[in-house]
């Protein structure tokens, strides 16, 4: 009677994962399907039949559209949330990797109280502070600039409270016999600490680039130049006071959506494995 119910409770736990996992990829499927149908086919099919997520007509022209656009390259905007992503997702891992190490393994005076001082950021709202930074780039004259993106982004209080946990899993006995053979604290930091951490760093960097990647609000308020303009603005311009091309919007949606599938893909044992082994339970 136990084993049968204990296999009931397996399989309903499997039916449940399935079925949230189903509901999870049916907006994404449904966005693919739809970059690849007509403008007339969109919303001709709104009723729950196969219609509705499989085209009647297969189309390649709002690919077409969206990259035969002069107008707006969307190759360029590519290629500048590439560099913006990639430049503060390396930044963050130096600076808040550098930083956690500090609050988790040296000793100074003040340290907590600093630590509780820095953390205390984290309930501040990012509106609250955007007017403040948009004054401070100005003041910078980075205004217009990748700085203005790139170096803002490069130090979050949340990654650095998220490594501060895992680097306080490391036996400070690795710290000390670093110590003993003539390692100064950067040295540990680097051939120590940092190998011991992989998974968390790659996790952290995972969520970085997610962040930069999907940014909206802030490449709005700083970025007036088109030519510097972040992907997730531009596909926003797609929509005007005279029409939405949806079309456009989909298969872009698409296209953006390829190289975090393809980092998720290839980095999920290591987020799996940081979130397993994490302080943090959820």
């Amino acid at each position: 009677m136990g084993l049968a119910l204990e296999r009931i409770g397996i399989l309903l736990k499997w039916a449940l994962m399935i079925a949230i996992a189903f509901l999870s990829i049916i907006p994404i499927f449904w966005m693919i399907m739809g970059s690849l149908r007509p403008r007339s086919e969109l919303f001709q099919y709104l009723s729950l039949e196969w219609h509705l997520f499989i085209p009647v007509q297969w189309t390649f022209q709002n690919f077409i559209d969206l990259f035969s656009d002069s107008s707006k390259p969307f190759v360029m905007f590519i290629k500048n949330t590439v560099i913006v992503a990639v430049s503060v997702t390396l930044l963050s891992l130096l600076f808040n990797s550098m930083a956690a190490f500090a609050f988790s393994k040296l000793k100074f005076r003040g340290r907590n109280i600093v630590f509780a001082v820095f953390l205390s950021a984290l309930v501040i709202p990012g509106e609250v502070t955007m007017v403040p930074a948009y004054l401070l780039m100005n003041a910078f004259d980075w205004i217009d600039s990748f700085k203005a993106l790139i170096i803002p982004g490069a130090v979050s209080v949340f990654s650095i409270f998220m490594l501060v946990q895992f680097f306080a899993d490391v036996p400070r006995e690795l710290l000390e016999a670093g110590k003993i053979d003539g390692a100064s604290w950067f040295g540990i930091y680097a051939k120590i600490l940092i190998p011991s951490t992989v998974p968390a760093l790659i996790t952290m960097g995972l969520i970085t680039f997610l962040g930069q990647w999907d940014a909206y609000l802030w490449p709005l308020i700083v970025i007036n130049d088109e030519s510097k303009q972040m992907l997730q603005v531009a596909i926003a311009t797609f929509t005007n006071l005279q029409s939405t091309e949806w079309g456009k919007i989909l298969a872009a949606d698409t296209v953006a959506s390829v190289p975090i599938l393809i980092l998720f893909l290839f980095l999920q044992k290591y987020y799996v494995q940081s979130i397993v082994s994490s302080g943090i339970k959820g």
